[in-house]
């Protein structure tokens, strides 16, 4: 890392269903307008613009900003999959570490098509191809059901061959984050439910049920970042800063593991997470806050090991002994998470620094985690693309 890089803003809209929400340039445009109020700054101080989206045609990120001003600065539009939205934070905190710029904006959005994830173009070679090769080399797979969820219900299967967790574990992820998502107003799902609904809810594939899945929400999100110059220059007092940042790809060894776990990323967040905190020179056992990439139940439980929050093998016990919430070790998603808040691809993200940006500053209301300095945050996108960003509260 080089200079330091403050959080001068963050901004978010009400994550929705795509059969109540607005197009995406309005809860993009409603995002900038969110960070920018909440910066002090505006918009012409923005010197580089990064938009993630996966839904989208090109240039939907200016279609976005233009609303604020035509300023003539760079606008990159970012597609790094469900990992789009914290790929454009990390060009952001690079562009302005570097010194190339002072201040810039990361937005990301998704107006997103109702039910299960699949291929939009079907005329060419899907980037995905070898890895669903090997899946079905190692689990068997129903061409009748999306993919998405097979992959983590193959990851599933074979951490629970792997270390003997039973599959109600995983439906007790579904459970805390309804919890926690019920003091949050930009969530979608906020009634509780419990461990009879989760296991008698329809079944997916594998151990995940229907409230094991992520559902298909648009929304969006925007943060600011900027130098301690440039935030001295224009009257600032950013409370937040970035501490360390890693993205991370595949190693050349993914395929020949025959493994479902690495394919959905296991090792990706472990290189990532591990760089993030050799980085930092910081244990991760340290941190009280994390934001993580619950798509499914079954990668919660993988990322909590892949980012050290416990031992290999022992997240059942971390899960049965409550220390993945209020009143354990480490508060996971506090926001509901993107089982509960949901998952507009591009914006997760951001929406993930927003809610850990508030917790730092104390501003999360009910959601609050007492006592948090450093917050960690992890999105992953298949095929691969794994970011993890490391907090820290400003004194």
């Amino acid at each position: 890392m080089g200079r330091r890089v403050l959080v001068a803003g963050v901004g978010m809209v009400p994550f929705a269903k795509p059969s109540a929400a607005k197009t995406y340039d309005e809860m993009g445009a409603g995002a900038v307008a969110a960070v920018l109020a909440d910066s002090g700054l505006p918009y012409d101080k923005i010197q580089q613009v990064y938009a993630g989206y996966v839904y989208g045609d090109s240039t939907c990120g200016q279609r976005v900003v233009y609303r604020f001003g035509m300023t003539k600065i760079p606008v990159l539009n970012v597609n790094n999959n469900c990992a789009s939205g914290s790929s454009a934070l990390w060009l952001a905190r690079q562009a302005v570490e570097s010194g190339a710029v002072e201040c810039a904006l990361a937005v990301g959005f998704e107006q997103m098509p109702p039910g299960a994830l699949g291929a939009k173009w079907t005329d060419r070679p899907n980037p995905l191809t070898d890895f669903s090769a090997v899946l079905k080399d190692v689990h068997p797979i129903d061409p009748a059901l999306p993919m998405t969820p097979q992959y983590f219900a193959a990851a599933g299967v074979e951490y629970m061959e792997k270390y003997g967790m039973v599959p109600e574990t995983f439906a007790r992820v579904s459970v805390k984050a309804r919890a926690h998502a019920a003091h949050n107003p930009y969530a979608v799902f906020r009634d509780p439910i419990t461990l009879d609904d989760v296991l008698g809810a329809q079944r997916i594939a594998g151990p995940l049920t229907r409230l094991q899945c992520c559902p298909p929400t648009c929304g969006a999100a925007a943060a600011i970042v900027c130098s301690e110059d440039f935030a001295r220059r224009h009257g600032l007092s950013p409370k937040v800063a970035i501490a360390a940042q890693a993205l991370q790809s595949d190693a050349s060894d993914l395929f020949d593991k025959k493994s479902a776990m690495a394919l959905v990323g296991t090792d990706v967040t472990r290189a990532a997470a591990t760089e993030v905190y050799e980085q930092a020179g910081v244990d991760p056992r340290d941190i009280k806050v994390v934001e993580l990439h619950d798509c499914f139940t079954v990668n919660e439980v993988l990322t909590y090991e892949g980012l050290g929050l416990c031992d290999e093998g022992g997240a059942e016990k971390f899960i049965l002994d409550g220390d993945n919430t209020y009143g354990g070790r480490v508060v996971t998603n506090p926001s509901g998470g993107l089982l509960s808040k949901g998952h507009p691809l591009g914006a997760t993200g951001l929406a993930q620094t927003a809610e850990i940006t508030w917790q730092l500053r104390g501003d999360a209301g009910a959601r609050q985690v007492e006592g948090a300095t450093l917050g960690l945050q992890h999105n992953l996108g298949l095929g691969t693309a794994g970011v993890v960003t490391l907090f820290e509260k400003v004194s």
